[in-house]
């Protein structure tokens, strides 16, 4: 089987479980709910409220929690996936994803300073909040270019300058939270990832900014492409190096801003989902990309049912989720990293 057949396989096989488990999400929770009403209700409409079919609390439950919720968790999915691609392909390295380099905790900070210093539901639509976290993330971005010394230097001191970055941000975030005890579970469940603030308005800003960032990303491609090689070849090629990283960081620290600001710090969906994509489908990112969204997008998902059923009436941040399968998986790409370096 060739590469773009595999490539075009797993798609179809991702997007039917995407529908599967997006099916199962509508009808799990306290609710009683059976499929044939959901599909029922999904058919009649948002401006419907009753039948003989279903009442117009399912209906309300379905409308204005459910639906908004699940196609939040694959805007935010996909939004991460292409996002640690794009971090991977740049650094050259698998490890690399906004949340391990610090980028989702700039976003965080920049929204969680501009919360304490009052500047936030100012701006109508909310646009204020992802405005806030977008110059989180650029500017932590930048600041991991600037005291790395930028692409003069390895890689390696790239990624561990976000690491520590990381560190600095998450510190910073625990002081707003001793400083800011009367909102403490609130910012608490928002610092580790939550989509049970869903709504329809949040979405559309969400995907608004994704949808825009990711197709722009996804133009880039054959650059993407070119940047796993040595620097040599790819300036031997014509490529811009320096510009298109710039490109394509600003791109990804925009669109996981986005993300960060009304769901909260996901992490490791950016880093496992590209990495167990690529063994599939291979390095071109043609191929990489298209199925790194639809794994991003069953990924969380599959977190935010669990995190929604797992603790029965409580609610598990879907962060929590994400962390406990993800963080395994790094140790171990931590680990085969080392053993390829000392070979």
């Amino acid at each position: 089987m060739t590469i773009t057949k595999r490539s075009i396989i797993l798609f179809v096989v991702l997007l039917l479980l995407i529908v599967v488990i997006a099916l199962l999400a509508m009808i799990s929770g306290p609710a009683d709910i059976t499929i044939n009403q959901v599909v029922h209700i999904l058919f009649a409409g948002p401006d419907s409220s009753n039948s003989e079919l279903f009442s117009s609390s399912q209906h309300m439950i379905i409308w204005n929690l459910r639906f908004p919720r699940i196609l939040s968790a694959i805007v935010a999915g996909c939004t991460l996936a292409v996002c640690g691609t794009v971090f991977q392909a740049v650094f050259r390295n698998p490890m690399a994803d906004p949340y391990v380099l610090g980028i989702s905790s700039g976003a965080a900070f920049s929204v969680a300073l501009a919360a304490f210093f009052g500047l936030i539901g100012h701006v109508a639509l909310m646009w204020d909040i992802p405005l806030a976290a977008g110059i989180g993330a650029i500017g932590t971005a930048l600041l991991v270019f600037a005291l790395s010394g930028g692409m003069r230097r390895s890689v390696t001191t790239l990624l561990l300058t976000g690491v520590a970055l990381n560190f600095l941000l998450s510190a910073a975030m625990t002081l707003f939270l001793y400083l800011n005890r009367s909102q403490l579970h609130s910012i608490i469940q928002w610092s580790l990832g939550s989509l049970a603030t869903s709504t329809w308005n949040k979405l559309a800003i969400m995907g608004i900014i994704s949808v825009a960032s990711t197709g722009l990303i996804m133009s880039f491609s054959r650059e993407m492409d070119i940047l796993l090689l040595d620097e040599g070849s790819a300036i031997s090629v014509g490529l811009p190096l320096k510009k298109v990283r710039i490109i394509l960081l600003a791109l990804s620290s925009v669109a996981t801003s986005a993300i960060v600001s009304f769901c909260g710090i996901i992490g490791f969906v950016g880093l496992m989902v590209p990495h167990i994509i690529r063994l599939v489908v291979g390095p071109l990112h043609k191929k990489l990309l298209p199925n790194a969204m639809a794994g991003g997008a069953l990924m969380m998902l599959c977190a935010d049912t669990i995190s929604r059923n797992a603790l029965g009436s409580t609610e598990l941040p879907v962060g929590v989720v994400t962390s406990l399968a993800g963080a395994p998986l790094f140790i171990v790409m931590l680990a085969n990293y080392r053993k390829g370096i000392r070979k």
